[in-house]
């Protein structure tokens, strides 16, 4: 067993986290396993007998919907020779049949079927021949989370005040929801914590986005788009980080912005066609042509769930490891959802703003993210380097503080929030969870 005293200080940590096969592997079971992971968003599998896949750490998963309405995991992996009994990556169906040797199984995990059963000497009955599947699976407002770990506290106390941000970034849409939509699909060569360390870092944004910037402010005189409020002295802005506990954290560009309708809006960068939507909309709404134009636009906030949900923007982000240094970043649009029609006819128009708006990060920033961790990866090759520091920050008096429920607050720039889940992370390397499966299906 690694010495994670050792590879986890204070101010820096060791090249092994990244570069190590056993500590990825060990990952995989006391972090993928045992902690709740995300895995899905319920308008993903809206009806009975929807499903979707994804992966638990390495495990391939089915996400469904059952024809009775109960969320389930089911592992993609039949019970007679392991083959995937799922190949197609979303549809409905009430039962899963392995191309290999035939095996059928429903969509709550039982085995329905086996051609030509006597030539077995078994009873089929047995619940050890149903699909595998996650033992917990809950949803937070949309949000489906899984854990092998049944002695993980409930999803909401895991999320605990991280819930506050989740709650205001769904309560600014009408009715509360939103509904995920098509996605830029993106890998890169490096391992999946080096995403996680950059997901609430202000520090690097106006060095390594600022083709980005000047693509945003390309038409005006001075820079007001976008993310210019990084652009002077970010330590200095009203924006900043938090860390609540249990990994996650938190990036809050609002303050940089007015509180008011259209503020938004105002520095949305240009988007093909967005100049005759706002015409119309302004035609069609007066006034309240500014609530809707803020809806289309992007929230500036950084919403990070251990291990693997970043909400930033109107993306839903999801990393998925796929070797220690292979990962798989998925960035999922969002639409609104307009039930009570609180748009006022709108949703449609504000939706196709919202298509706009969400190309432009994971074409033209994540770009920039992602060749950073590639170089970093690179750069961990060197072997006789043994440090990797995350010091932004530290000891500097009065920069820093924490609240009375324990929530850690410090400048957007600082590097707190990569200290604070090395803890955590640490935490979880040094225990030793009892994972398990579930097969019974009631």
């Amino acid at each position: 067993m690694p010495d994670f005293n050792h590879l986890i200080q204070e101010d820096r940590v060791h090249r092994d986290l990244y570069t190590d096969e056993n500590i990825f592997k060990e990952e995989m079971r006391k972090i993928f396993g045992a902690v709740w992971v995300y895995l899905a968003h319920e308008s993903q599998i809206p009806e009975n007998d929807d499903y979707i896949m994804s992966k638990l750490g390495l495990r391939p998963i089915i996400v469904t919907r059952d024809s009775g309405g109960t969320l389930r995991a089911l592992y993609n992996r039949c019970t007679h020779r392991g083959a995937t009994v799922c190949r197609k990556e979303q549809g409905s169906t009430k039962a899963f049949a392995c191309p290999y040797h035939g095996w059928t199984f429903l969509n709550s995990g039982k085995l329905s079927g086996v051609p030509w059963p006597e030539g077995y000497a078994d009873d089929f009955s047995d619940a050890k021949f149903n699909l595998a599947q996650v033992p917990r699976v809950q949803s937070y407002r949309g949000f489906i989370f899984g854990t092998l770990n049944l002695d993980a506290p409930s999803l909401e106390d895991y999320l605990g005040p991280a819930r506050t941000p989740v709650d205001q970034w769904l309560d600014r849409h009408p009715g509360g929801k939103v509904a995920i939509s098509n996605a830029n699909r993106l890998k890169f060569s490096g391992n999946w914590k080096l995403a996680y360390d950059n997901s609430a870092d202000g520090y690097h944004v106006i060095f390594s986005h600022r083709s980005l910037l000047a693509m945003e402010n390309r038409l005006l005189t001075e820079d007001e788009k976008g993310m210019a409020f990084y652009k002077d002295k970010p330590d200095e802005a009203p924006m900043y980080v938090q860390y609540f506990g249990n990994g996650h954290h938190f990036k809050d560009k609002r303050p940089n912005i007015e509180n008011r309708p259209g503020a938004l809006w105002e520095i949305e960068g240009p988007h093909p066609g967005m100049e005759g939507y706002e015409e119309d909309l302004r035609a069609r709404l007066g006034d309240k042509a500014d609530r809707v134009l803020d809806i289309a636009s992007s929230e500036p906030v950084n919403i990070n769930i251990f291990p693997n949900l970043l909400i930033l923007g109107n993306h839903i982000q999801v990393l998925q490891p796929v070797s220690m240094t292979e990962t798989d970043t998925t960035w999922y649009g969002t639409a609104v959802i307009d039930e009570d029609n609180e748009l006022e006819g709108a949703v449609d128009d504000v939706n196709a703003i919202r298509m706009r708006t969400q190309e432009g990060f994971p074409n033209f920033g994540e770009v920039d993210d992602l060749m950073n961790f590639e170089q970093i990866q690179e750069g961990l090759a060197a072997e006789e380097d043994e440090w990797v520091y995350m010091h932004r920050g530290l000891g500097v008096e009065g920069r820093i503080t924490t609240d009375e429920n324990g929530v850690i607050t410090g400048p957007a720039t600082d590097e707190v929030f990569m200290r604070e889940y090395m803890k955590e992370y640490k935490r979880l390397m040094l225990s030793e969870p009892e994972l398990k499966i579930e097969r019974e299906v009631t």
